[in-house]
């Protein structure tokens, strides 16, 4: 019998590791969200990401990885995930789902945001805040979680609720399935996956050492999508506008870290009733 891809347990001084990549991280997409605004371009964007990184002396995630030519991921409206930053300019109301990921003496952190710009309907901003608050769910989850899977079970049931309170038009959301969250370390993608919704493998035991990325993607029409001829962006099937958050999420022997977020998740996860581990 086959078992599963060998996991990566990471060891406490890794884990510190890790969290400066992700400190780094989380400093680019701060720079981002302050600079992005209709009339800037996604590759602006880029180049404000690409020189935090660099000041720091990091190195990008991104920036070559199978050949992808961007520090950034910038994904607008219908782009769910992996949008190459150019010359495309910006507009009010723009959905923009802005993904970094940053190296810090070989060790990974990876992290997503979506901004909405002035002028959005309000269906584009509550899409947003549901994507959001499915992704801290799920990491609220693997707090307290036996299972990998959990983490998929908690995010389906933010998604579900929101559609039932009517924030998508009485519209049913739809979950991306054919992209997931991901194990991360010493590379950016590695065993195990983490899926975003429900599945009948309730994946891997959760232990302390194992780091994963959480990454809901939602869209407010149907969850299918397709590739453009780049080979990289990644659009919704019926044109609906998409949502992507990712934080990269450290657990230890006292419970989790959030890596990419400046007070560990300590306040979005103290409002879930969950506590975040000493981090040394």
């Amino acid at each position: 019998m086959f078992g599963r891809e060998r996991i990566e347990y990471k060891t406490p001084e890794q884990v510190l590791l890790m969290r400066r990549a992700g400190l780094v991280v989380a400093e680019a997409l701060a720079a981002v969200r302050e600079r992005a605004a209709a009339g800037v371009t996604t590759g602006e964007l880029d180049a404000v990401a690409a020189e935090v990184i660099g000041d720091r002396h990091a190195t990008p995630s991104f920036l070559g990885y199978h050949g992808y030519p961007a520090s950034l991921c910038v994904s607008v409206n219908d782009e769910v995930v992996h949008g190459i930053p150019g010359p495309r300019v910006l507009e009010p109301g723009d959905v923009v789902s802005v993904d970094c990921g940053a190296i810090v003496e070989g060790w990974h952190g990876d992290s997503a945001i979506t901004i909405v710009l002035d002028g959005a309907a309000p269906e584009d901003v509550a899409l947003a805040a549901t994507t959001e608050r499915a992704m801290w769910a799920g990491i609220a989850a693997l707090a307290a979680a036996e299972r990998l899977g959990a983490v998929g079970e908690a995010v389906e049931d933010v998604v579900d609720a929101a559609a039932v309170e009517g924030l998508n038009g009485g519209q049913r959301y739809g979950l991306v399935e054919e992209y997931v969250g991901h194990g991360i370390g010493t590379a950016m993608h590695q065993p195990p996956d983490v899926p975003n919704f429900r599945s009948r493998d309730r994946g891997p035991r959760v232990r302390a050492g194992l780091c994963v990325a959480v990454e809901p993607m939602v869209v407010r029409g149907q969850r299918f999508t397709q590739v453009l001829d780049d080979d990289w962006t990644v659009v919704t099937g019926d044109g609906s506008r998409a949502s992507h958050w990712e934080h990269t999420v450290a657990v230890l022997d006292d419970g989790i870290w959030v890596l990419t977020a400046p007070d560990g998740g300590a306040e979005k996860l103290a409002a879930l009733g969950v506590s975040i581990a000493p981090l040394a």
